[in-house]
């Protein structure tokens, strides 16, 4: 696929993104995750750029700063996840809109890292780090129950029609269990309260889920930073 051809895919997605925001509709979010796929997820920091609007120069140095997520691919380059080029991409067009012409980024990435520093972790899960030595693979048990106690709230109908076409695809492609996939869409299909509650509690079957989140991308990466700051044994908030 040529530069040209992955834009206009990209802009695309974004347009399918911004549909699904509207209507909640599993059909155009069935086609986007399509698309997104096509790409690989991600897309390289030339083209994020281009696209959001920005500078590379400028995308970098937030990338840098670590305000902006990167991945890295199985070549070895550090690409931008398509759902974060989305999101950058509309906020920088609605303050483009309202008259600010300059540094544009500037305000989502402050606010993104006002929402991290904000975060607090249930106390059961500091006591526990407090009280006793935990091994690595309790700490990271613990980074993920956090990550999820953190996205509980933000869930609404249009992130878990998301997450349903997401673990559809990974079963399809073979990257999840298909018990766990059955899980996952037991949980996704019961009301609201209750997903909150699945997905953040400490106990084996929300370890389980929690091995293979389709809500994992929804922090922002100032968010996910903080938590492996505050996750780690002897840490305080």
């Amino acid at each position: 696929m040529t530069m040209e051809q992955r834009r206009k895919t990209l802009d695309r997605i974004a347009r399918l993104r911004d549909a699904e925001d509207r209507s909640g509709d599993a059909g155009v979010g069935e086609v986007r995750e399509e698309l997104e796929a096509d790409l690989g997820g991600t897309v390289s920091r030339n083209l994020a750029a281009d696209f959001i609007g920005v500078s590379h120069t400028a995308l970098n140095r937030w990338i840098d700063s670590g305000d902006v997520a990167v991945v890295l691919t199985p070549t070895g380059r550090r690409e931008v996840p398509i759902p974060t080029v989305c999101d950058l991409r509309r906020f920088v067009l609605r303050e483009k809109g309202s008259g600010r012409r300059h540094h544009a980024l500037a305000p989502a990435m402050a606010e993104s890292r006002r929402h991290a520093e904000r975060l607090r972790l249930d106390p059961s899960l500091l006591a526990e780090l407090d009280s006793a030595p935990v091994d690595r693979h309790r700490l990271a048990d613990l980074r993920g129950l956090a990550s999820h106690q953190a996205v509980a709230p933000r869930l609404d109908r249009v992130t878990i029609g998301r997450a349903r076409i997401k673990v559809d695809r990974w079963e399809k492609e073979g990257r999840i269990d298909p018990r766990h996939a059955a899980d996952w869409r037991d949980v996704l299909d019961l009301p609201l309260k209750e997903i909150r509650a699945a997905i953040s509690a400490d106990a084996d079957r929300g370890h389980d889920l929690r091995q293979n989140s389709p809500l994992a991308g929804l922090l922002s990466e100032p968010e996910r930073r903080r938590i492996l700051e505050m996750v780690k044994p002897g840490a305080q908030t």
